[in-house]
């Protein structure tokens, strides 16, 4: 099985320690609408880092500007090339999103002149720098189970800013810290490896494994449920 550094050991965080997170992110971050917004987005839709950091305007809202619940994920922007939808349905993500189209929208970044997508320009990234600019992507190279070499697309920086919100609330967070404890709470509410799979997006259950720490409690629920 290939190494995942970042899965295995990024930080499950509980709700109150997502609430701190947000909170001291909100009250230190330089640019908090858009921070708010990572952390809400990763923790509820289960995106990983690069992938938000590829999603376009066009990609998150209707030429009308109403924001899509569903978000598909083009193969050209996810992990293996694997297209998958995810769910924009969490009341807080979606009040956090629109606080920063709203912030983007006073800065004029990316904008146009047309009503359609809310003046955004439509292939312009939803993540941006401090600049107003897209994230730059890193090609990297890694080695699969097959031996098979595979080169990816990483957005380092952006990455990086993650960890440095988590540090900031004291926590030993990740980039990786939100998919993996929406892993956990969709294993322990459904008691399904499967469902597991299809939220984060793997081709194999074995996969998802390593993102998960499962107790006697939860495998006591998925029996409760299964009988």
């Amino acid at each position: 099985m290939p190494s995942l550094p970042d899965s295995k050991h990024a930080l499950i965080l509980s709700p109150a320690k997502l609430k701190h997170a947000l909170r001291v992110t909100a009250a230190t971050s330089q640019m908090p609408e858009r921070d708010v917004m990572l952390l809400w987005l990763t923790h509820t839709t289960g995106l990983r880092v690069s992938e938000i950091s590829q999603i376009t305007i066009a990609d998150l809202m209707f030429s009308s500007g109403k924001l899509r619940k569903e978000i598909y994920l083009r193969s050209a922007i996810t992990k293996h090339c694997r297209a998958r939808t995810v769910y924009l349905t969490h009341e807080k993500a979606i009040h956090a999103v629109e606080c920063w189209l709203a912030y983007r929208a006073t800065r004029k970044w990316e904008c146009g002149s047309g009503d359609e997508y809310r003046g955004f320009w439509p292939h312009s990234t939803l993540v941006l720098t401090f600049k107003g600019r897209a994230f730059e992507l890193t090609r990297k190279r890694r080695k699969l189970e097959s031996g098979v070499i595979e080169e990816y697309r990483c957005c380092d920086a952006l990455q990086q800013s993650m960890s440095r919100l988590y540090r900031k609330a004291g926590i030993k967070g990740s980039s990786h810290s939100g998919r993996r404890s929406l892993a956990n709470r969709v294993l322990t509410q459904t008691g399904s490896i499967e469902n597991v799979q299809l939220v984060l997006g793997h081709a194999s259950i074995d996969h998802c494994w390593p993102y998960l720490d499962v107790d006697k409690t939860v495998i006591r629920r998925a029996f409760e449920i299964a009988l």
